[in-house]
């Protein structure tokens, strides 16, 4: 396993870790005129249960 040969400075350590940031997830608005939540894309939606939009849309789940 490879170590490291000399210390890293926090300067450079914090540096690195500045780039690793938490993303705000994408979110869509449910195809469904009667419920309109807010749901990941290419999920079903968890209010209502439907998948997909326009004519392809489809119970999948349970409401």
């Amino acid at each position: 396993m490879a170590v490291p040969k000399r210390k890293m400075s926090r300067s450079n350590t914090r540096h690195r870790r500045s780039q690793w940031k938490a993303t705000v997830p994408v979110l869509v608005t449910c195809q469904n005129p009667a419920c309109r939540a807010k749901h990941r894309p290419h999920t079903a939606c968890a209010a209502c249960g439907q998948y997909g939009a326009g004519a392809d849309r489809r119970q999948v789940l349970e409401a």
